[in-house]
């Protein structure tokens, strides 16, 4: 079920449609997510009536974003736990949904494991519901606190790094309150520098296959009011060479023990350019991104897409002969020793080691309430 909205003129005030919200009845349940494979032509709102839908929604990437998918995968169990459906197969079959993001495991596990205690203490149906929905809302609202403080973190670092504002900031693929509960990860930190008159130039890839960067990033940079520009993803080389780019910035669907960083598809050139022009690397990603179960960048799995995405235009137009075989992963990873800084909700960890990033994570409050040592086996 869909449900089309007007989309506003740009440097108009952000769209009232958000991301992902919860429908109770007698709408509901339902998850109603804003459908990203629409924009930036229409605000769609597309409605999950069941864990299959939502399951649907992101692998199509209806829903994306490493902070949202963890969102969802919450707001799953609720809907499944609402339904009277099997809460642990509704789980395991979110968690498995797409299986690089640890994100989605970590919300999947925080609603599940909310759900299964209320029943071990003798909840019924309903109020062992309310226990999933209740931790569901609960990651949303963390969600956007940690985007808020994440924000503020990584402004302070920019400016350290780069004093005097007027920054030129290249970013990769879609970071902003498209991906989270509050504004976003690297992109929460672009709009900090822009309110404060700190940004003087947005590059944004078009990130391939997909075009994130230049369908959503761009739209939400359009409704800020910010100084954008748009570029193919082979031309950052050049803007570097001219010397038109102050820092990078990007976020991650998964950080391992180790520091490495993987993201979408095409960071990792960008990190072995930002090195070689001395110019910072700057990874913005919540605590939840980060997967200590995960020893080294070389064990995190990285997701296959279909061929299809890159031999063809919008999945209508062919740009590629017939039957030829395409390679499509849909992340990369980024070694540890060129990433500048990791920027998250509970500070920075520069320079990006094993060792920082422990300590960072064990003075949080987040490793107390995470459960298990990573993600759900995949």
């Amino acid at each position: 079920m869909a449900e089309r909205h007007e989309v506003p003129e740009p440097g108009a005030a952000a769209p009232v449609v958000p991301s992902l919200k919860w429908a109770d009845p007698p709408e509901g349940p339902a998850v109603v997510l804003l459908d990203q494979t629409r924009l930036p032509a229409e605000e769609t709102e597309l409605v999950c009536a069941d864990v299959p839908q939502l399951v649907r929604a992101v692998r199509t990437l209806a829903v994306r974003g490493a902070p949202l998918l963890g969102i969802a995968g919450a707001y799953g169990v609720a809907l499944a736990a609402a339904r009277g459906d099997d809460v642990t197969a509704a789980a395991e079959e979110l968690a498995h949904a797409r299986p690089t993001a640890v994100n989605l495991g970590y919300g999947v596990r925080r609603a599940a494991g909310a759900h299964r205690a209320a029943v071990d203490a003798g909840a019924g149906p309903e109020a062992a519901a309310a226990a999933a929905l209740a931790e569901a809302r609960a990651v949303h609202v963390e969600d956007a606190e940690a985007s808020e403080r994440m924000a503020r973190h990584g402004l302070a670092l920019l400016e350290e790094l780069r004093p005097g504002g007027g920054h030129r900031i290249l970013t990769h693929c879609n970071t902003g309150a498209l991906v989270s509960g509050g504004e976003g990860t690297a992109l929460a930190v672009v709009l900090a520098a822009h309110r404060r008159g700190a940004l003087r130039r947005l590059w944004v890839d078009e990130t391939r296959p997909l075009l994130q960067g230049a369908r959503l990033t761009a739209y939400e940079a359009g409704r800020a009011g910010m100084p954008y520009t748009v570029l193919a993803d082979g031309a950052a080389g050049s803007l570097f060479a001219a010397g038109e780019v102050d820092a990078v910035l990007i976020g991650a669907d998964r950080i391992a023990a180790d520091g490495s960083v993987a993201n979408k598809v095409g960071s990792y050139p960008l990190a072995v350019l930002a090195r070689h022009h001395g110019v910072p690397f700057v990874v913005v990603a919540p605590l939840s991104t980060v997967d200590p179960g995960t020893e080294r960048g070389a064990d995190i799995v990285v997701e296959q897409r279909p061929g299809s995405e890159v031999t063809e235009f919008a999945g209508r137009l062919p740009v590629a002969p017939a039957g030829a075989p395409a390679y499509n992963p849909a992340f990369d990873v980024t070694p540890a020793e060129l990433v500048t800084a990791i920027v998250t909700e509970a500070g920075v960890v520069s320079p990006v080691d094993r060792d920082g990033l422990a300590e960072l994570c064990s003075t949080s409050r987040w490793s107390t309430s995470r459960s298990g040592n990573g993600m759900m086996a995949e």
